[in-house]
């Protein structure tokens, strides 16, 4: 039996990572298992390959597009590539699990084109973008030029939000939880 795939999407700050720890720590029944994304960035911190990414060169990175080895991937900035190896996914998949992407809004929707009724597409919306503003300020982490910049981005991936199959809005982080576990209910 094939597993299907669950792919997530949302503009940074609206708690995404948040919905799917939830769901993957908390709902075992749902049979999840995490797709590691694959980047040309060096590991920050305590990152380790294969856990957080799997960490490639970008000559690397290069060769396996020139192979046809991701779903999808996008270069961020100059040799900055980020992306979703097809063997991530596919092996996973042939074992039965039920796999979940955390993309954004382009590979999301190219994943989606690829697996058709096999895969749900989720966004998860800031209930605004005032709302949105206050949450990546209050995080402390970005100066008024990141912010911004977010900002932009998070006006330029919501626009994506109808290509989507459900968007789950998050205003109250306990409602949007139970959201997703119910349209991952209905799904799986």
């Amino acid at each position: 039996m094939n597993g299907k795939l669950v792919i997530f999407s949302a503009p940074s700050g609206t708690g995404k990572s948040t919905i799917i720890n939830y769901l993957m720590g908390e709902h075992k029944e749902l049979g999840l298992t995490f797709s590691v994304s694959a980047t040309s960035r060096p590991p920050r911190g305590t990152e380790q390959d294969g856990v957080e990414y799997h960490f490639l060169s970008p000559e690397d990175f290069r060769a396996r597009i020139e192979r046809g080895d991701f779903l999808e991937y996008n270069e961020v900035y100059h040799d900055r590539f980020y992306g979703t190896l097809r063997s991530e996914v596919e092996d996973r998949l042939a074992k039965g699990q039920n796999v979940v992407l955390d993309v954004d809004v382009d590979g999301g929707c190219r994943i989606k084109e690829k697996y058709g009724d096999r895969a749900i597409a989720v966004f998860v919306m800031p209930p605004s973008i005032d709302a949105l503003r206050m949450r990546l300020e209050s995080r402390g982490t970005d100066d008024a030029a990141t912010i911004a910049k977010r900002l932009e981005r998070a006006e330029y991936e919501m626009s994506f939000a109808a290509r989507y199959d459900r968007v789950v809005v998050n205003d109250v982080l306990d409602d949007a939880k139970a959201d997703a576990l119910k349209v991952l209910t209905e799904f799986l």
